[in-house]
């Protein structure tokens, strides 16, 4: 009797909500699933342009709060980014599940499909070379991200470059573990901000 409540509130919500939304979001995670390589680092510059700049769906202080939050989740940062995106472009859990869905889709019919002949291929010359071509793609992506987020949102003068460049000199030069870095940066942000 609940199950039947609860898949009849699903129904209701679902209805609520645009088909062509669910439709756009769709392809917009099939697409960034489909094209993605190097990880959730390098995913963000993809979902950041289909979801703000592209479909103004979210602002983006939105956004730079969705990569927070799915940074401090559990789980691959790029899913818990199409979660959390597709719940809030949607507003329910149906997008949320859509986005999630869509954009683990491509990746894993490519494994399936294309598993046993890597297996096969994986000392040639040419397989060799597509990767090291990858390499610096992925590289580059990730630098994308990070200037993706380095925003007014993010960055507010002295302040956050102090607190960036404290961080990086810490983990770079000193080796201070990234667990001690994160918290000593969190209370340092509550300190000046």
């Amino acid at each position: 009797m609940q199950l039947a409540g609860l898949l009849s509130l699903l129904q209701k919500k679902a209805a609520d909500v645009d088909f062509m939304l669910y439709l756009k979001l769709c392809f917009v995670f099939l697409k960034i699933g489909l094209f993605n390589f190097g990880g959730g680092y390098a995913m963000i510059s993809f979902i950041q342009n289909e979801v703000v700049a592209k479909n103004a769906w979210l602002t983006a202080s939105e956004f730079t709060d969705i990569v927070a939050v799915s940074q401090m989740t559990p789980g691959p940062l790029g899913i818990n980014m199409a979660t959390y995106a597709g719940y809030a472009v949607s507003g329910n859990i149906f997008g949320s599940a859509l986005a999630t869905f869509c954009l683990c889709l491509p990746s894993f019919l490519l494994m399936l499909f294309f598993s046993r002949w890597l297996v096969r291929h994986h000392s040639d010359n040419s397989l060799k070379q597509i990767f090291s071509v990858l390499k610096p793609a992925t590289v580059g992506l990730i630098a994308a991200a990070a200037l993706v987020l380095c925003n007014a949102d993010n960055f507010t003068g002295w302040k956050s470059l102090l607190v960036f460049t404290a961080s990086f000199l810490a983990l770079y030069r000193y080796k201070v573990s990234p667990l001690k870095i994160i918290a000593a940066s969190g209370a340092l942000g509550l300190l000046l901000f």
